[in-house]
């Protein structure tokens, strides 16, 4: 019998193991673990194969992990945590072999083919077009954009560092937002605005603009102080939803993404009682002459717990992407 085969999806704070059987995405035995109780991925990886029984002569010898980080190189350093380890390392210490690391983001694209129907909010009908690319875009930590293909023998990925393209504003107000997040970080991305710390930024930045109080001291309080009614806060979220509506609408531009755009993240789910009061169906469309292409563009909120970790399983054995 086919061992099954780990995958994982790993940020700077947790460590989301999984098991999937050969042939199959589904992850099974799914448990997070805190990255900052364990030196390396190395040791996270044993301890939860030994916690689900499959250590030894049980111990998988195929793996597919994605990184929050750059994972190019031979050597992959966490950007949020302490985690620093070569690839030959850690797939000759667990003894694997066929071992694959993947960009984070890389995995969403390659997991949103595998997605179900109840896990996917659509905010906008579109034609339904097969054989064409699928934007995956979200905010969080920073921006991810990557795109995936439906090629004839097997989903490819497309990567991007689509989040750091030149911010553009669009009306007075962001006018002068773009002034002063550019008075505090210089050249202004896209990724700058569109992020958790972003959103907090953008609060500070409109109470600033507007002469009120900002009391809220995370991106989380933001959304809380929207969610009880506070005008500042809900100001924010609208202005945050509708620059996402225009990154977007270029994105799908840029990318020719008629095959659907997708919201992933870990931002745009918490937010989707607010997109139907925002400006960002209208600010993805506003697009000049292009306004029909992109209203043809059927757009989902992706709320699926474990995109990622379908993405690790489809990127086992799909053959464009290299070990």
């Amino acid at each position: 019998m086919n061992r099954p085969a780990l995958i994982g999806d790993i940020g700077g704070t947790n460590a989301r193991f999984a098991l999937v059987v050969p042939g199959e995405v589904s992850p099974r035995e799914i448990q997070t673990l805190p990255c900052a109780d364990y030196p390396g991925v190395v040791d996270a990886a044993r301890a939860y194969l030994e916690g689900v029984g499959a250590s030894g002569d049980k111990a998988p010898k195929e793996a597919c992990l994605a990184f929050a980080c750059p994972v190019h190189g031979e050597r992959v350093t966490m950007t949020n945590n302490h985690w620093d380890f070569t690839k030959t390392q850690a797939r000759e210490a667990l003894g694997l072999d066929l071992f694959k690391v993947v960009n984070d983001f890389m995995a969403q694209a390659l997991g949103v083919p595998h997605v179900g129907e109840a896990d996917l909010m659509t905010v906008q009908h579109g034609d339904n077009i097969g054989h064409a690319t699928r934007l995956v875009i979200g905010p969080g930590t920073g921006l991810g954009v990557a795109g995936v293909f439906p090629a004839r023998r097997a989903w490819i990925p497309l990567p991007t560092e689509g989040g750091h393209v030149s911010y553009a504003p669009t009306d007075a107000q962001e006018l002068a937002i773009y002034e002063r997040f550019h008075q505090r970080y210089g050249r202004v991305s896209v990724e700058r605005v569109l992020c958790g710390q972003g959103l907090l930024d953008l609060y500070r930045i409109l109470a600033e603009i507007e002469g009120h109080p900002a009391p809220a001291a995370s991106p989380a309080e933001v959304t809380q102080a929207a969610n009880r009614g506070d005008p500042l806060g809900r100001d924010t979220i609208l202005r945050f939803l509708k620059i996402l509506g225009d990154v977007a609408g270029d994105a799908a531009l840029t990318m020719g993404a008629r095959g659907g755009v997708y919201l992933c993240g870990g931002i745009v789910p918490r937010l989707i009682d607010w997109l139907p009061h925002s400006g960002f169906l209208n600010a993805f469309s506003a697009k000049g002459r292009m306004r029909p292409y992109n209203e043809a563009i059927a757009i989902h909120v992706v709320t699926a717990p474990w995109t990622g970790l379908l993405g690790a399983a489809e990127a086992l054995h799909n053959e464009e992407v290299e070990p």
